[in-house]
């Protein structure tokens, strides 16, 4: 028999908007063990309703047994685990780059025009990028942004949602 292989789940999450949602959700994955990698919430088109995002990783008997048990928490509505489904996902970066000389300079604004990002803030000795995409993206921008001497960062969790174009919604009357 093959063994099970760990990789990244990403689970989407519809709960009431109600205080101590997230925290029951919370308490669920740190009593049984499981490690949360990533947490995005916020509110959906309906602000009685907020969409949790978040990504974990673990084998599918084990996201199984999470998803089985978030349905249980009386205050989640749908749950899906969108790792095979064609999604679309993003993830917000906000970093600090040294800027000390003109190659500096240049290097980080060449940077920021092939990844698509925008310089948001300067200082005499920093410029403060903001870039959007996937995992991946922000990943690779960070390996080349590296030797620039990064100051500061500050990265989201994922956000997801099913791709229109396969006829199903998460929030709507289609599942």
């Amino acid at each position: 028999m093959e063994k099970s292989r760990y990789r990244k789940h990403v689970i989407s999450v519809l709960v009431e908007n109600q205080p101590g949602a997230l925290a029951r959700i919370i308490e669920l994955f740190s009593s049984r063990g499981y490690n949360i990698e990533s947490l995005n919430v916020g509110h959906t088109e309906d602000p009685t309703i907020s969409r949790i995002t978040m990504v974990a990783k673990g084998d599918e008997h084990t996201i199984e047994q999470i998803v089985k048990q978030l349905r249980r928490i009386i205050d989640v509505f749908k749950v899906r685990d969108l790792t095979d489904k064609k999604k679309l996902d993003r993830e917000l970066l906000i970093v600090r780059v040294n800027v000390e000389s003109a190659e500096k300079k240049e290097e980080v604004k060449r940077l920021v025009d092939i990844f698509g990002a925008q310089i948001v803030d300067v200082s005499h000795d920093t410029y403060t990028v903001e870039l959007t995409g996937d995992e991946e993206q922000i990943d690779a921008f960070l390996e080349l942004i590296k030797p620039l001497g990064i100051r500061e960062m500050a990265r989201t969790g994922r956000v997801a949602m099913v791709r229109a174009l396969q006829g199903d919604t998460f929030g709507g009357e289609r599942v």
